[in-house]
């Protein structure tokens, strides 16, 4: 069993924010709205991220107000459980406009973990 530090829950974080990149690069919204393949699997790092943002410490996320903790994890309740109101416009906008921030944020972290490891 994994030790409970946070960087896994951060690697887990970073690694589905990389795939979900993968998955749009050279997309558009028009395009991303009728490629269910790319849609499934986004939606599924989204829970994945929202269910690790879980595990991470309070501490650590309350050093990080600019990145909304309860949202991140509340949205993979909605995907799992409100599925039938997900629409790819939004899907698309928390990939675009919330995503970056997030992997910044959690790549620094990951760096701050492994400096103090050194």
């Amino acid at each position: 069993m994994a030790a409970k530090t946070p960087l896994v829950p951060l690697t887990d974080i970073r690694d589905a924010a990389r795939r979900i990149r993968r998955y749009t690069k050279d997309k558009n919204l028009a395009v991303f709205q009728h490629d269910e393949l790319a849609r499934d699997a986004v939606e599924r790092c989204i829970e994945i991220i929202s269910e690790a943002s879980r595990r991470l410490p309070a501490a650590m996320k309350a050093k990080h107000p600019e990145i909304p903790w309860e949202k991140v994890a509340a949205i993979g309740n909605v995907f799992r459980h409100e599925y039938d109101e997900i629409s790819p416009p939004l899907v698309w906008q928390v990939v675009k406009d919330h995503l970056p921030v997030l992997e910044r944020v959690v790549n620094t972290l990951i760096r701050e973990i492994g400096k103090r490891r050194k």
